[in-house]
């Protein structure tokens, strides 16, 4: 729980970095490396809304993932099938509601039924709301905001920054307060480029299985004595 004279962010974003690298060190497979990071984005949604935050977006699949190997990218849409279908249960007993940001492009019809059925079912709870972000990308969705946007017919003159937010996908998600991204990588990776343009960034050398609630509160504390000024003085 957040202490009265800590700011907690209204949306954290997370690039969940390191489940190989973590895998590696441990001498285990890249697919045991992803198991253990599934594991630890429950964990962390969880006790981030236990602590006040409302969003927490998770990259989960890029669309620049579908490069890796067969074989993994067809383990990580299996966990993705697998969270939409069975681990679902505890988010769900915990008020908590699912979106999911990205393109329907590549993704198996039987997955897309399966997050779209989470959605539905998960829609009118108020725990918090985790994000996930698969097969996404920050340029992807800008495009097809404005391809949108076009379709509705408005001019170049008519268009306005409040049109390109209405038009991504899920316009009710805010702007990021707070993005974290772990296991030392210091780069944004085409994560949430419209929403995040003011966000705090905070690196860690931790690799994402390893990220637990001592590295959660280290993350906000840091948030807490960030002075956010948006442009300003």
């Amino acid at each position: 729980m957040s202490s009265e004279n800590e700011i907690v962010p209204k949306h954290l974003g997370i690039i969940l970095d390191g489940n190989r690298r973590w895998a590696k060190e441990r001498g285990l497979s890249s697919l045991e490396g992803h198991k253990a990071g599934s594991d630890t984005l429950k964990a962390i949604t969880q006790a981030a809304f236990e602590r006040g935050v409302s969003y927490v977006s998770a990259y989960v699949f890029s669309t620049e993932n579908w490069s890796r190997a067969q074989e993994e990218v067809s383990y990580l849409m299996n966990l993705a099938l697998k969270f939409a279908t069975k681990e679902v249960h505890q988010l769900m007993r915990n008020n908590v509601k699912v979106v999911v940001l990205g393109s329907e492009e590549r993704v198996e019809p039987k997955l897309l039924k399966a997050l779209k059925k989470v959605e539905e079912d998960s829609k009118n709870n108020t725990g918090g709301t985790l994000a996930l972000c698969l097969n996404y990308g920050g340029y992807q969705e800008i495009t097809d905001a404005v391809k949108k946007i076009v379709l509705e017919g408005k001019s170049a003159e008519e268009l306005t920054e409040e049109d390109i937010t209405k038009n991504l996908y899920h316009p009710e998600v805010p702007p990021i307060d707070l993005m974290i991204r772990t296991s030392g990588e210091m780069r944004i990776s085409n994560f949430m480029l419209w929403r995040m343009a003011y966000a705090e960034l905070y690196f860690t050398n931790k690799h994402w299985p390893d990220f637990d609630t001592i590295e959660l509160d280290k993350a906000l504390k840091e948030y807490t004595n960030r002075n956010r000024r948006f442009g300003g003085n």
